[in-house]
């Protein structure tokens, strides 16, 4: 079972990356692979919210050794046959009557998404395959997969967390959001303080001939020689630069003795 351990988390769909033959994709969906049993076994839920927003829930046991396995769910498959590939791929085949009706096989991307690549035949005896993407979660939502895969029942809890879980993750978004745009806000104001400090070093160190008065707009030149000089005049009273190299900026001083640009 080391093989698997790649597989073991709970996995977010994509319902946007989804590929469907055969029904549609859900809103929102939570694939969840466990190990069982010390070890010889997996565990495999499966939650998913319709564009109803109907929750469903289905759950089941393999042994991945390549082996015939009665399936727990009859109405669907009479035995389950599973093998680790490799430490990327898991194939599932669920058989009825001697007969295939469904192959799933999991992959591990190379950008770590899990891909469902699922196999069979619709109600109406028709061949499709279903894609399913999935990114690997944190934390684990009762959320979803395909009305494709396994049968999927709804249940009266499945709805209440749905229900549960929709009004946490608006609150919580809504207080990531607000954070968020306090995170930018404090970038900004650092970035401008960090400007007024670097604008404020480059006066102190040009030549100053007066003493500036806070509140009032001055102008920065630069010399011939590459050093600074603070000025009364600007450069439209200068008709030009003056006898300065270049103009740099209009400057105010503020209460703190910072300067800033205007």
């Amino acid at each position: 079972m080391v093989q698997a351990y790649n597989f073991l988390a709970s996995w977010q769909l994509f319902p946007e990356k989804c590929e469907f033959q055969s029904g549609s994709a859900p809103k929102s969906g939570n694939y969840k692979i466990e190990s069982i049993r010390n070890g010889h076994a997996l565990s495999i839920s499966i939650n998913w919210v319709s564009l109803d927003n109907e929750a469903f829930y289905t759950q089941y046991e393999l042994i991945p050794d390549g082996e015939l396995h009665p399936f727990n769910d009859q109405e669907l498959a009479d035995t389950i046959q599973s093998d680790i590939i490799n430490a990327s791929v898991i194939k599932i085949i669920f058989i009825k009557e001697e007969k295939i009706i469904l192959e799933v096989l999991h992959e591990i991307l190379s950008n770590g998404y899990l891909k469902l690549t699922q196999k069979g035949i619709d109600k109406e005896l028709k061949p499709f395959t279903n894609i399913e993407v999935y990114h690997k979660q944190l934390s684990v939502l009762p959320y979803a997969s395909s009305v494709g895969s396994v049968a999927i029942r709804p249940t009266k809890e499945g709805v209440i967390k749905h229900k549960a879980l929709t009004a946490m993750e608006e609150q919580t978004n809504m207080q990531l959001d607000q954070i968020k745009q306090q995170i930018e806000l404090l970038a900004r104001q650092a970035q401008e303080i960090r400007k007024r400090k670097e604008l404020s070093m480059m006066i102190y160190e040009a030549g100053i001939s007066f003493k500036p008065q806070i509140g009032q707009v001055y102008h920065v030149y630069e010399k011939k020689d590459s050093s600074h000089i603070l000025s009364l005049v600007a450069p439209q009273e200068w008709g030009g630069n003056g006898p300065f190299k270049q103009f740099v900026a209009s400057v105010q001083l503020l209460a703190d003795h910072t300067w800033k640009e205007v």
